[in-house]
């Protein structure tokens, strides 16, 4: 490596000196570790700024970011500005990028110059500190004309809770990996499954996940005492209020730990206009699945004077994260009722496939990359009171005949990508894993462990990244420091960029990404106990000679993406 930190510490002075007569907007956060009493029951748990979540940090696009962490816990701490561009020690990730932990009783200045606009949020990046309570959602208003008016502006950020803290709940999925798995199927389970489909297609079905010693009702690992949104309950009931025919955006964040969600609003049709922070060309849907770690803007006009529900519906089907628009407060709409309980499917884990060409064309519909295709057959064939057993696809939201939910390849960037140039070479990044003894990996290796190397890129290198899920369970794959663009069928210049993409059971997905900025990122699972059991590596981007850089395959092609069809 060419004398890389030299190399950073200039560009980052570079970086600074163009930000020198930016306004400042400064912030503090004291982090605490504080009683709270959220289900019933007093637990103490991390606040920042004696709440959960934090505040709500607003800055304008062009600022200058100055905020100083109080650190008051009895541990080292961190904050990660989720999805910002920024120099790699104002990341907040310990140990990477020149950065250390806040240490007890200390406090630390990030200052960073805030290149974009949108909504993105903040968490720790210490121990399990996230899952009780260090995150907060952050909003860039753009510093020019917003590219969509609104006539109100809300935060809608979801969020896990339990009683137990991350360290406990850790250490039960350590010992038995079904630990919070109340809905495994039963013996009587598999008999009505024989006089439905007959004694052949049910041994069929259950024969492969005994021999893999899973479970297809395994969707989530951790089961949760209650859903937040902005850290109120259900029966709290979080409120936006609207006049009817007002134009109004929420923000919506998922900040839990673990947990994923089917969000839809009864009554009112969405229109997505941001995905991670980034504007997209406005796709109107009644739902769509929100993965860990990912966001979504999206605008609703209600024309009626009264309440609708914000329901966020957890993908196991064990609870709602509930809110409410309403023209006063006070107001509640009707809860929907929960909707079937998927199964996984032998297909889901790419069982009982053609083992033949794993390349396809990603234009055909048969290949999305979204991990949230329908079985529209299923559906038609399905009525909301029909047996859970009866559904089946990781990806089956149930979402009703009639109603669209969003996929990923519905996603077009708004505007032009800059960089056209095709991949210079690929990269596969192997999901991996074992749910016995939980533990998961990327490319063989958990983070750390002897034999695992970071992926380097020379600065300016534009690759292919293709994240081959080989496991039972979904996986968020975030990449700090830089956006990547998701092959999704859509044209070259209309790829969207993410921060986090969802990797459904069993698939292959593919993302370009040009490597401009300097240093070394973390990259992995945003599943909190999957990144903390091993599921995470490092990019490093900075001037190589060409020996220094790993063996990878050249680019077979300029487009195309790939998906799993075994």
């Amino acid at each position: 490596m060419k004398q890389f930190s030299r190399w950073l510490m200039l560009l980052s002075a570079a970086i600074f000196h163009t930000t020198a007569i930016a306004d400042v907007t400064e912030y503090t956060l004291v982090i605490d570790r504080e009683p709270i009493n959220i289900t019933g029951k007093t637990v103490e748990r991390i606040t920042v700024n004696g709440g959960i979540p934090g505040p709500i940090m607003e800055f304008t696009e062009g600022d200058e970011a100055v905020i100083h962490v109080v650190n008051k816990l009895d541990e080292p701490t961190s904050v990660h500005w989720h999805g910002l561009l920024l120099p790699p020690e104002m990341d907040g990730v310990p140990g990477l990028g020149g950065y250390d932990a806040i240490k007890p009783g200390e406090t630390f200045t990030y200052r960073f110059p805030l290149r974009q606009n949108g909504t993105y949020w903040y968490h720790a990046h210490s121990q399990l500190q996230e899952q009780d309570g260090h995150y907060g959602a952050l909003v860039i208003y753009p510093k020019n004309e917003p590219v969509v008016q609104a006539d109100r502006d809300y935060v809608v950020l979801l969020s896990d809770f339990s009683n137990e803290t991350g360290q406990q709940i850790l250490a039960n999925i350590k010992k038995s990996p079904h630990y919070y798995n109340y809905s495994q199927r039963t013996v009587g389970d598999f008999f009505s499954e024989v006089r439905e489909h007959g004694l052949a297609s049910a041994w069929q079905d259950v024969r492969p996940w005994g021999q893999m010693r899973m479970s297809p009702t395994d969707l989530a690992d951790v089961r949760y005492d209650a859903f937040l949104v902005n850290g109120q309950t259900n029966e709290q009931n979080w409120t936006g209020l609207f006049k009817p025919g007002e134009r109004v955006r929420l923000r919506f964040i998922n900040a839990s730990a673990m947990s994923m969600y089917d969000v839809r609003i009864p009554g009112l049709q969405m229109t997505v206009i941001q995905a991670d922070g980034q504007y997209i060309e406005p796709v109107t849907v009644d739902e769509f699945r929100f993965a860990v770690a990912e966001t979504y803007d999206v605008i609703v006009t209600p024309q009626a004077d009264q309440a609708y529900t914000i329901a966020a519906e957890s993908i196991d089907r064990t609870g709602f994260a509930l809110g409410t628009l309403a023209p006063r407060a006070g107001m509640k709409g009707l809860v929907p009722d929960h909707r079937p309980r998927s199964l996984l499917a032998m297909a889901d884990m790419g069982h009982n496939m053609d083992h033949g060409d794993h390349q396809m064309n990603q234009s055909s519909e048969s290949t999305d990359h979204s991990g949230h295709d329908m079985h529209e057959a299923d559906h038609q064939a399905m009525q909301q009171n029909e047996p859970a057993e009866m559904q089946s696809g990781w990806t089956d939201a149930s979402t009703p005949e009639g109603h669209k939910a969003l996929e990923y390849s519905d996603l077009r960037a708004l505007g032009t990508q800059n960089d056209l140039r095709p991949a210079e070479r690929e990269i596969v990044v192997t999901l991996g894993g074992t749910m016995e003894r939980f533990i998961w990996t990327l490319n063989g290796h958990k983070f750390g462990d002897p034999g695992f190397e970071p992926i380097k890129l020379n600065y300016g290198e534009r690759v292919r990244l293709i994240f081959k899920n080989e496991t039972m369970m979904a996986h968020p794959m975030h990449l700090h420091g830089m956006f990547v663009q998701l092959e999704n069928g859509q044209p070259a210049e209309k790829l969207p960029n993410k921060h986090t993409v969802n990797v459904a059971p069993g698939t292959e997905y593919s993302v370009l990404l040009t490597a401009d900025e300097p240093g070394e990122w973390a990259f992995h699972c945003h599943l909190l106990y999957h990144m903390s059991a091993g599921m995470m590596s490092t990019v490093v981007v900075a001037e190589y000679d060409e020996e220094d850089l790993p063996a990878t395959q050249p680019a077979q092609h300029d487009m195309g993406g790939h998906h799993d069809h075994h």
